[in-house]
């Protein structure tokens, strides 16, 4: 029985909410009295009269025979078996030694929620790919939804959409933090009834903690003094760079600047995109140049003296003239081993039974 407390007029201020088929108690402030009143009459929405008492005779409207009960001391009325049509406007008129009051409030009449299903459109999910819908349906009147995860209250965001009146939940390129569990909360101003997801979301991520090593091979006499540049900015002085945990923040065009601090020619790579898509999952590029030089041995005269450079009449045993030069294939980027294969391929060496042959090395 849901009953009103008393308020500041003859009736406290509504509305009064209450389910279908409940009772619901319209009571005065009056205190008891024990002297009849000389008349009372309850009406709905102003003209279908309830009940009326006239010098404590009562009279009952036929359409609620069986439903009310009325108390003479106050004037109060029980109304049961509520059906959705008892809806409306009260207004109690009393009349008692010659002064008339009157009272009003509103009463609403629910259905109760009942039948909340909650399903997803899919389980397995790849995390920031998949997109997920969830779906609460529930009979009731007046329904309100609310979407929990977990303990917390899911609102709209930029991944997070919620329509059809709050019942359908749409997460966009799902994470694991919205694995669950999910529930849905129906309710109106009568009942609250809170479903959990029966389906397990399966969020799939990583592999995670990738580690990404990005080498720059040159072929360089002395070796090659190395800097790597991301997007422009320099990030490091090795021959090797080393990305630990990488995310979305290390996207970005790599170059790699090789640098001979004896012939001070350097060569800078052309850019290599590296694109971490999501969290975790990696795009890789490798790119190995080739820093274009000559790399040029001298090898004694005969009288232990060396080829003076510039002096077009000294001459050495013989030179060794070696040019990096050669571009990579059209269809692919050289490998490592590949490189490696072609800088440190074996010198040439004279034919040990021709006669001595000397070269002339002229430097420019």
């Amino acid at each position: 029985v849901v009953r009103f407390t008393e308020g500041d007029g003859l009736l406290p201020d509504g509305p009064l909410n209450a389910a279908v088929g409940e009772t619901v108690m319209f009571t005065t402030t009056l205190s008891p009295t024990e002297k009849p009143f000389q008349s009372v009459n309850w009406n709905v929405n102003f003209s279908t009269t309830i009940i009326t008492m006239i010098n404590s005779e009562e009279t009952i409207a036929p359409e609620y025979e069986g439903r009310i009960t009325f108390f003479p001391s106050t004037a109060s009325v029980e109304l049961r078996s509520l059906t959705l049509d008892d809806t409306g406007d009260y207004t109690v008129n009393i009349i008692q030694d010659g002064k008339a009051q009157q009272g009003r409030t509103t009463l609403l009449i629910y259905v109760k929620v009942s039948n909340v299903l909650v399903t997803s459109s899919s389980t397995d999910l790849v995390e920031f790919s998949a997109s997920v819908s969830l779906s609460c349906s529930a009979s009731g009147s007046s329904l309100s939804f609310l979407w929990l995860n977990g303990s917390s209250e899911v609102t709209a965001s930029d991944r997070v959409q919620l329509t059809d009146g709050g019942s359908s939940l749409t997460i966009i390129n799902v994470t694991r933090f919205d694995q669950g569990p999910f529930r849905c909360r129906v309710s109106n101003p009568v009942s609250t009834v809170t479903i959990k997801l029966t389906d397990v979301f399966n969020v799939l991520h990583g592999p995670e903690n990738i580690n990404l090593i990005l080498t720059c091979s040159v072929g360089s006499r002395p070796p090659a003094q190395f800097k790597w540049f991301l997007n422009g900015d320099q990030l490091s002085d090795t021959e090797e760079l080393r990305l630990m945990n990488v995310n979305m923040s290390n996207s970005g065009n790599y170059s790699c600047q090789a640098f001979n601090n004896k012939t001070l020619r350097s060569q800078t790579s052309e850019s290599s995109a590296i694109t971490v898509l999501g969290r975790f999952d990696l795009l890789l590029m490798c790119v190995i140049h080739e820093l274009n030089y000559a790399d040029v041995r001298f090898f004694p005269k005969r009288n232990d003296g060396r080829v003076q450079m510039g002096v077009q009449s000294e001459s050495s045993n013989y030179a060794q003239v070696q040019a990096n030069s050669r571009a990579p294939a059209a269809s692919s980027l050289p490998t490592y081993d590949a490189h490696m294969h072609h800088v440190k391929r074996p010198a040439p060496q004279p034919d040990p039974n021709a006669a001595e042959t000397y070269a002339q090395v002229r430097v420019r």
